[in-house]
């Protein structure tokens, strides 16, 4: 139909086209993603939703705007941190739209805290996470090994934490063996490598205690030890870890949930293993202590044997053995003197007889003397020997004597030593009188009791009574 206008020019009207619903916004879709392939958009989180798909799914408000946004799991699990409600971010992504329900969304590739970085994020996420699970607590921590014979490293061989570590041990304590894993401690296989690091260790049982360290750097150079992974490992080893990473100053969820946190990798080898000087300071001091302890104990037994031998029958048998020493030193004695005697007669005979040989013939005079010498030798000997056995039962009979004397032997056979309350010997029934305490001394032991009634010879009833 052609149109013709006031002028009589004519023109063509616009041809009507009807869009489907899913073409039209097909269309807008790829002009949308067309121009803005590569957006920057700040805002605040909300309706945060993360189903078990892996995908992320909020909403980025500013003022009263707001538009959707997803990320999808590929790049959800690439990012160090997990987003939160009131979260300010800034969103890097692709403009998009969701066909099923028209609606603008972005399909975020990055995402950034706005303020402190993602990693601090990330870092205080997961420490507030292991926290509240219990892995920091000081009661679940490991004690460290005061001198271990072997000792585990994890770093990597190029690092001069190792080198550090190393001299210090060989200087300290030279009987100390290290056992190297390799592994990398920067970049995206660094935290799986040290996490089997401490795996081996476990499953090999090669080791006492596990180093893991590293020398400093930045926030990205140390991710590698705020991995989640990598302190459960450390959290469930069975032999004790020491972390040793980075600077005094750097802290990572390692250090946390480690048995112990040196400052630097040179501290953990000066805590792991102490000095052979140390360990001989603190065994002299433990002699010291026994030796003290020791010469107490021997005091107060000491103390405790002259108590007993100061009670008045002890002393009395003790004088009574002196005396029979005595006597038994004067018949020794007596004894090596007849035997002087003896010999010295025999040595002036000798003389009497050698003198006269000179006006006789020697082999006769001779002859006779040794028949003469044999005769008295063995005569000598026969008297000496009875006379020694004589001495022999004299001293068995007197050692018999002396024991039937010994108040221990009069006890062997039922009797008792009854002494009063002052240690004195009751010899008499009068006294003592009821209610006093008495010792009973006997055989093997004491005996202590209360008299209930004394009774002397001659009293009605004709017998003692006590306990």
């Amino acid at each position: 139909m052609v149109l013709r206008d006031q002028l009589g020019l004519k023109f063509l009207p616009p041809e009507r086209r009807v869009w489907t619903v899913r073409a039209l916004v097909a269309a807008v879709r790829a002009h949308v993603e067309r121009e803005y392939s590569d957006a920057w958009v700040e805002g605040e989180i909300s309706n945060f939703r993360a189903p078990d798909s892996g995908h992320w799914y909020f909403t980025l408000k500013d003022g009263n705007a707001q538009i959707r946004v997803v990320m999808f799991s590929s790049k959800a699990r690439l990012l160090r941190f997990r987003p939160a409600n009131g979260m300010q971010v800034v969103v890097r992504g692709r403009v998009t739209i969701y066909e099923d329900r028209g609606e603008l969304q972005i399909a975020a590739e990055y995402i950034e805290p706005k303020g402190a970085g993602g990693l601090q994020v990330a870092f205080e996420q997961l420490k507030a996470k292991l926290e509240a699970e219990g892995l920091f607590a000081a009661e679940r921590k490991k004690a460290i090994p005061p001198l271990p014979a072997r000792i585990g490293i994890v770093t990597s061989p190029q690092a001069a934490a190792l080198r550090d570590i190393l001299n210090i041990l060989q200087r300290r304590h030279r009987t100390a063996n290290a056992v190297i894993y390799p592994a990398q401690v920067q970049g995206d296989s660094a935290a799986a490598e040290v996490a089997s690091g401490v795996r081996y260790f476990n499953q090999s049982r090669s080791v006492e205690v596990i180093i893991v360290g590293r020398g400093g750097g930045s926030a990205e150079d140390l991710a590698a030890f705020n991995d989640e992974g990598l302190a459960r490992t450390v959290a469930a080893s069975e032999i004790p870890v020491i972390s040793a990473v980075g600077h005094e100053t750097d802290f990572t969820i390692v250090d946390f949930v480690a048995d112990l946190r040196a400052p630097t990798p040179s501290a953990a080898a000066e805590l792991v293993i102490r000095s052979r000087v140390e360990v001989e300071n603190q065994a002299e001091a433990v002699r010291e202590r026994l030796v003290r302890a020791m010469e107490r104990r021997l005091l107060e037994a000491r103390h405790a044997l002259t108590e007993r031998a100061q009670h008045g029958a002890f002393a009395h048998m003790m004088d009574l053995i002196r005396q029979r020493q005595q006597k038994l030193d004067d018949l020794t004695y007596r004894l090596e003197r007849g035997e002087r005697q003896t010999l010295e007669r025999m040595r002036r005979r000798w003389e009497t007889v050698a003198a006269a040989v000179r006006h006789y013939d020697v082999r006769r005079v001779l002859a006779g003397m040794r028949v003469e010498l044999e005769a008295v030798t063995a005569e000598l000997a026969a008297g000496m020997r009875n006379l020694l056995l004589q001495y022999k039962v004299r001293g068995e009979r007197m050692g018999r004597a002396l024991e039937m004397l010994s108040p221990l032997a009069i006890l062997e056979r039922g009797y008792a030593l009854v002494f009063d309350a002052e240690g004195k010997l009751v010899k008499d029934a009068a006294q003592v009188k009821a209610g006093d305490e008495i010792r009973a001394r006997v055989a093997r032991g004491e005996i202590r009791a209360t008299v209930k009634r004394a009774i002397r010879d001659g009293d009605a009833g004709g017998r003692k009574r006590g306990r």
